[in-house]
């Protein structure tokens, strides 16, 4: 027996007041609606209505029983218009997950612009460079470099990464702007190192048509982009940076970028969700917003 489809039927009857008026209601014929309230009974081992042919009335244990279950069905009711609505509404908490750079970087500054728009859509963001399992740690979206996602997730490519060399207009002051390739490898310059190898990584250049990978004396190093853009910006050297990282800078006048024909692909940037259906409207708002904003501008 399901409990639940036969104590709704038997409160429909009480609402209605009676079995044929409560088998309209409920789009079930009189006999259904009969069975269903005589298998609650049975169940129960008690009556829930006295019958007569002109008259149903609830015995004590009915009233009972309608008394102590119709706030819960009410309840139950209002659960399941909440969760529906929250596919119509513009409003509750979207759970992404990012590599720390990309999240600080670039989504921060979107992030803020979409929640001028939809201040009552919040954020809970878990930053970490690994791949996220969506379903294990109960993530609406994530967004990833390098290579596509190759499970079973909707994969929407977003745009290149492109790496650019930058200077602070204050290092270009001091030391002058490099013309060349040569000229720049006699220029004091930063790297990154790799935080899973620990390796400093070359710089991936653009040269004649084709990607080469320099080594470059780095003058100091970093596991973070976020200290290396900020030893950039602070004049200490120059840097390859990716374009999302330096965009705010160059436009506040702290970076300048430099010698644009080395500029080179490093990548993909990937946001990826488990299904196109039932989706929340919050999270279909998130992602043609961010789709809409990344298509005019590099990343």
């Amino acid at each position: 027996m399901d409990k639940a489809r036969v104590v709704t039927i038997f409160l429909s009857v009480v609402r209605a007041g009676s079995f044929s008026q409560a088998a309209v209601e409920s789009g079930m014929t009189p006999q259904a609606v009969s069975k269903a309230v005589r298998q609650l009974e049975e169940h129960l081992g008690v009556r829930l209505f006295h019958r007569t042919t002109r008259k149903l009335s609830l015995t004590e244990e009915g009233a009972r029983l309608s008394e102590l279950a119709d706030p819960g069905l009410r309840l139950l009711d209002e659960a399941l218009d909440q969760v529906q609505n929250s596919r119509r509404d513009a409003e509750g908490v979207i759970r992404v997950s990012a590599p720390t750079s990309v999240g600080n970087l670039l989504l921060m500054p979107l992030v803020q612009k979409f929640q001028e728009r939809y201040p009552n859509i919040h954020f809970d963001f878990l930053l970490d460079d690994r791949f996220t399992d969506l379903v294990a740690e109960r993530v609406d979206i994530g967004f990833r470099t390098g290579k596509e996602p190759q499970r079973n997730l909707v994969a929407r490519r977003l745009g290149d990464i492109v790496l650019q060399i930058y200077a602070a207009p204050s290092y270009l002051e001091k030391h002058g702007k490099p013309k060349n390739l040569a000229e720049l490898r006699r220029h004091r310059c930063t790297g990154f190192r790799h935080p899973n190898n620990g390796r400093l990584s070359p710089w991936m250049l653009t040269v004649d048509g084709a990607t080469v990978y320099q080594e470059m004396p780095a003058v100091v190093s970093f596991n973070t982009m976020e200290a290396e853009v900020a030893a950039v910006q602070a004049g200490i050297g120059i840097g390859q940076l990716v374009v999302y990282s330096a965009r705010e800078l160059v436009a506040a006048g702290k970076l300048t970028p430099i010698l644009p024909r080395f500029n080179s692909v490093y990548g993909g940037l990937y946001m990826y969700y488990p299904q196109r259906t039932q989706m929340p409207q919050r999270v279909r708002h998130f992602i043609d917003f961010i789709i809409g904003e990344l298509r005019v501008m590099p990343i």
